[in-house]
């Protein structure tokens, strides 16, 4: 299947699936769930939820599975939203712009889109411990809850979170840089591999395998995003273009030039296609959504 197929094919499959579980605006409330909606549904590409049904796919590439995937992938997806509207913050990023369309604090304010953040995160641990996901065993979906929370939380994509906003303007070397990265973007996306995989049942040499896969593509997918940030105009990107050189953040390209930044995006692909060695043509999208990352341009 073509990979732009493949990823349609899953985004449907993961909006259809939001849409069934999400809150609906209605009562006292109604004000706040708008909020965590708006950015939920304003688009996006959907990649953490995709490598997570992926990662089901490659172990177990059975309907029953694919189907149990679902609600932790929309968790996922609901964390990844979370994150978004609290990087966009005049505190944060302070960007108006996302996914081609205003952020959340521009819309309903800064407090709300705090809230909506707020909202978001813990929605989705309700998604993971709930009826959503009483088709996954107790002993795996614990692993899962605590597998997502590691790579959400303080040593993970918050903590990443911290280090960019106490280094920015500041001169760091590739090491800090690196451990910058692979927490406030690469763990999120590993989790995203490993929880769909821990939903099939795949064995600990599997995990191992699909954590290095996890690893370089959660590596490539941010060389590329910063080399996109310099290359790509607002309109591809759907937010501001430039924004990492206007808040002056340590970016591959500031440190590596962009051919090189780009060549070490590609050896990072090669490397995570290399640790599917042991899976068979199940694992083929994972194989093509590694090639979309680092070819994309967006």
């Amino acid at each position: 299947m073509e990979i732009a197929t493949y990823l349609n094919d899953q985004r449907q499959r993961v909006e259809d699936q939001l849409a069934a579980l999400m809150l609906k605006p209605a009562g006292d409330f109604s004000q706040h769930i708008e909020s965590m909606r708006y950015s939920l549904f304003v688009g996006g590409k959907r990649i953490r939820p995709i490598l997570c049904l992926a990662g089901a796919e490659a172990v177990d590439s059975g309907e029953a599975t694919r189907q149990r995937a679902l609600s932790v992938a929309c968790a996922l997806e609901c964390i990844h939203t979370y994150s978004l509207i609290h990087d966009d913050l005049p505190a944060m990023d302070d960007d108006d712009l996302r996914r081609g369309k205003p952020t959340n604090h521009t819309v309903f304010g800064e407090a709300a889109a705090i809230l909506a953040g707020d909202g978001l995160l813990t929605f989705a641990f309700d998604l993971l411990s709930s009826q959503a996901s009483a088709d996954i065993n107790d002993a795996a979906r614990i692993r899962i809850i605590q597998t997502i929370a590691r790579a959400a939380g303080p040593l993970g994509m918050v903590g990443g979170q911290s280090l960019d906003m106490i280094y920015e303007g500041q001169q760091v070397g590739y090491e800090m840089l690196r451990t910058i990265h692979r927490s406030k973007t690469g763990a999120l996306i590993t989790a995203s591999v490993l929880s769909g995989a821990m939903v099939a049942g795949a064995s600990a040499e599997q995990e191992t395998a699909l954590k290095t896969y996890g690893d370089n593509i959660g590596l490539a997918f941010q060389i590329v995003d910063d080399l996109l940030d310099v290359e790509a105009t607002t309109e591809q990107l759907g937010k501001p273009a430039g924004s990492d050189l206007k808040s002056d953040k340590v970016t591959y390209p500031s440190l590596f030039g962009k051919e090189t930044s780009r060549t070490m995006a590609r050896e990072a692909v090669q490397e995570a296609i290399a640790a599917l060695a042991a899976f068979d043509h199940q694992a083929d999208p994972l194989r093509n959504l590694a090639n979309f990352i680092v070819d994309r341009k967006k």
